[in-house]
C-alpha cells in the first residue's frame, strides 16, 4: 500500500474517537497489552515523560519537548489528535515519523491488528512506542489521550508523570464531576514516580495526594514554586499557566540528575514552534487587516480561557468562523462566545461534525447571530471578504475546524 492508503485503511477500517465518538471507546487496556506483547513491550525500552490533564497537555509536552532536545537528548514526542498529517502525532527531535515507517508498521501487523480489532488510537500508539524504541530515542514525551487510567499510553513507567488540570470534558467516559475525573486522570501515577499537577483545586486535590501516597510517588503542585519570567513563543495568557507546570517539571528533573543547562532551558522556550513543530495554539495566521488568529481550545474550560484572551484584543469588528462536533453539549459551549461578533457557521468535514444549520439555530438562543455555510473553507472566505481593516477573525470550536484552515 501507498502511504495515503495505509492511513485511509486506518482511518475507515478502525474505530476512532476522534472522528466517530464513544462507539470507539474501549474502557480496557487488555488490547493494548496484547499489541505491546507482540511487538516486544518497545515501552519498556526507552525513558519517558507522561503528560495527562483535561487542557494544555499538549502544549505542555511542546514545551518539555523541546527544552530536552535543545539540552541534547534524542526526544521522541507523542501527540494527538493531528491537524493535518497524521504522522504529526509521531515525532523525533521534531520531525514526523517518515512515510514509509507507518506503511511498513502497518503491513508487518495488519493481520494480527484485524484479529483482535484494535481500534486507531491502540494501533498508533503501538506504532509510536516500536518508532521510538527502534530510533533509540534517549527519552520520549507521550500526550494522554483521553482520560489516563485506561487510556493506551497508560503501559508506560516514565520518569515523571503531569497532570495539567482538571476540567468537565468527556464525562460521557470520565464521569460526571471534578473529583471522578481527576481520579482517571491520576490513574498515570506510578509507583515511587514523581508527579506534577499543573493546577491545585479544592474540589480535586485530594484525590491527587491520596493516590500519590498510595503509589508512595513524590507529588508536587506547580503553584508551589516560584519561577523568574521566561521569554515565550506560544502566543495567548493562558501558556503561562503551561509554562509554570513545565518550570515544575524541570525542576524536579534537574533534582533526579537530568541535565538541563539554563541557557538551554531560555533557547527552547524562545523556540518551542520551530523546534516541535506545534500549530494552532493562539496561532496568528495573518497580522493585520483582517488579523487572523485561530485556537484548537473546544471545551469549556480550555474556551473560557481563549475567550478571555479574545477579547483583550483590539479590533473594529469581531468575526467568528465557528464549527463543532455533533456530541457537544451547546448549552454549556456556546455561552463562551461574544454576542458582539458576526458569526460564520460551519461543519468540520469529519463524521462528528454537528450540522451547520443546527449549530446556526441553537446559537441564536444565545444571542449568537451569522450566516451557515457548505465548508469550513466557505465560511472563512466569506470571513475574509467581509471583514475590514482593523477588524479581527477568530477560527475555533474544534480542532477540525482549525485543521481545514491550516
Amino acid at each position: 500500500m501507498t502511504y495515503k492508503q495505509t492511513v485511509d485503511w486506518m482511518f475507515q477500517q478502525l474505530p476512532m474517537y476522534q472522528r466517530i465518538g464513544k462507539s470507539a471507546f474501549k474502557k480496557d487496556l487488555s488490547n493494548t497489552i496484547k499489541l505491546a506483547e507482540h511487538l516486544g513491550h518497545p515501552e519498556n525500552k526507552f525513558k519517558s515523560i507522561h503528560v495527562a490533564g483535561t487542557n494544555g497537555k499538549g502544549s505542555t509536552s511542546h514545551m518539555i519537548a523541546a527544552i530536552l532536545q535543545q539540552s541534547g537528548y534524542k526526544v521522541g514526542l507523542y501527540t494527538s489528535p493531528h491537524l493535518k498529517d497524521f504522522r504529526e502525532r509521531i515525532r523525533i527531535n521534531g520531525e514526523m515519523i517518515g512515510e514509509t515507517a507507518v506503511v511498513n508498521f502497518i503491513e508487518d501487523n495488519k493481520k494480527f491488528i484485524q484479529q483482535h480489532n484494535f481500534s486507531f488510537f491502540e494501533m498508533t500508539v503501538g506504532m509510536a512506542f516500536q518508532y521510538f524504541d527502534e530510533e533509540q530515542v534517549d527519552v520520549a514525551v507521550i500526550e494522554v489521550g483521553m482520560g489516563g487510567r485506561l487510556d493506551s499510553t497508560n503501559i508506560i513507567t516514565p520518569e515523571l508523570s503531569i497532570v495539567t488540570n482538571i476540567g468537565l470534558d468527556h464525562t460521557a467516559f470520565l464521569g460526571p464531576d471534578l473529583p471522578t475525573i481527576a481520579k482517571e486522570k491520576a490513574g498515570i501515577i506510578k509507583d515511587t514516580v514523581p508527579v506534577i499537577i499543573g493546577e491545585r483545586a479544592e474540589e480535586t486535590q485530594e484525590v491527587f495526594l491520596e493516590m500519590a501516597r498510595s503509589k508512595n510517588s513524590p507529588i508536587y503542585f506547580a503553584e508551589d514554586f516560584e519561577f523568574e519570567d521566561y521569554d515565550l513563543d506560544l502566543k495567548g495568557s493562558y501558556q503561562r499557566k503551561n509554562l509554570q507546570t513545565v518550570l515544575a517539571s524541570v525542576k524536579i528533573l534537574r533534582e533526579n540528575a537530568w541535565h538541563i543547562p539554563e541557557s538551554d532551558l531560555v533557547i527552547a522556550l524562545k523556540n518551542v514552534i520551530a523546534i516541535t513543530g506545534l500549530r494552532g495554539r493562539w496561532e496568528v495566521l495573518r497580522q493585520g487587516d483582517p488579523k487572523v488568529v485561530c485556537d484548537t481550545a473546544h471545551n469549556v474550560e480550555g474556551l473560557r480561557i481563549v475567550m478571555e484572551q479574545l477579547l483583550q484584543e483590539q479590533y473594529v469588528k469581531l468575526h467568528i468562523v465557528l464549527g463543532t462536533v455533533s456530541d457537544k453539549d451547546l448549552d454549556r459551549f456556546l455561552p463562551m462566545f461574544p454576542s458582539n461578533a458576526k458569526y460564520y457557521f460551519c461543519k468540520p468535514d469529519v463524521v462528528r461534525g454537528l450540522d451547520v444549520f443546527t449549530l446556526r439555530e441553537h446559537a441564536k438562543s444565545f444571542g449568537l447571530y451569522g450566516e451557515a455555510y457548505d465548508s469550513v473553507a466557505e465560511a472563512y472566505q466569506n470571513a475574509l471578504m467581509l471583514a475590514g481593516k482593523g477588524d479581527l477573525i477568530y477560527i475555533g470550536g474544534s480542532t477540525f475546524t482549525v485543521a481545514e484552515v491550516l
